[in-house]
């Protein structure tokens, strides 16, 4: 059985919001952000919810305070990152605490926030959902030195069509330990890539270290 709850959590940007899926026994925690949009339902990220969740992770899904707050635009990366390691520690302390191992990731931003902080949280892994390499258009404008901080191991998902960064775009800058795994779809996956996307979770999934 697998119990959902919400904590909204104080960080020094406000408050955030914690969505926590967790099974019972629960192999490790896997927490995930949203992009800059924040579509806490975007299809990447339910379908990974529900995979892990299956496959025994405990997931929370965080939402950033900008988004808590009812604003618009996210700020800039050290505040996202500040409120981020806020709620991931938090949610990793005291009673009731989810357990490590810690998975970090999220899709577009979410995954670039993960990156940025995963050894400061000591994350046993990644799982980078559309990774924006760059902004559309704007190849120079790279992110690579992000995407170099990913934890060893980490999974990049990517849309063999994104103008953020296809496959073969991030393939030079791939850091020891991290794949991509490509699926049909641009930096937004529509409906019709339910089926890849679930797939390629999967192959994530039995590949996570306990």
């Amino acid at each position: 059985m697998t119990k959902e709850t919400v904590r909204e959590i104080p960080t020094p940007q406000g408050p955030g919001r914690a969505h926590v899926w967790r099974p019972a026994g629960p192999r490790g925690t896997v927490a995930l952000g949203h992009g800059a949009g924040g579509g806490l339902g975007a299809l990447d990220l339910r379908i990974a919810r529900d995979v892990l969740v299956e496959h025994g992770w405990a997931v929370a899904v965080i939402e950033q305070p900008w988004l808590v707050a009812g604003r618009r635009v996210a700020g800039r990366p050290a505040t996202l990152d500040e409120a981020w390691v806020a709620i991931v520690e938090a949610l990793l302390a005291g009673r009731g605490r989810l357990p490590r191992p810690l998975v970090v990731g999220g899709r577009s931003a979410g995954a670039r926030v993960a990156c940025r902080t995963a050894a400061q949280l000591g994350a046993a892994a990644g799982l980078l959902l559309s990774f924006p390499l760059h902004p559309p258009g704007r190849p120079e404008r790279l992110r690579a030195d992000e995407l170099a901080l990913a934890p060893a191991p980490s999974w990049v998902v990517q849309g063999t069509k994104d103008p953020f960064g296809t496959p073969a775009e991030l393939a030079p800058y791939l850091p020891s330990g991290t794949s991509v795994i490509e699926v049909a779809g641009a930096h937004s996956f529509p409906v019709s890539s339910t089926g890849a996307l679930r797939a390629a979770l999967e192959i994530v999934a039995g590949m996570l270290p306990d």
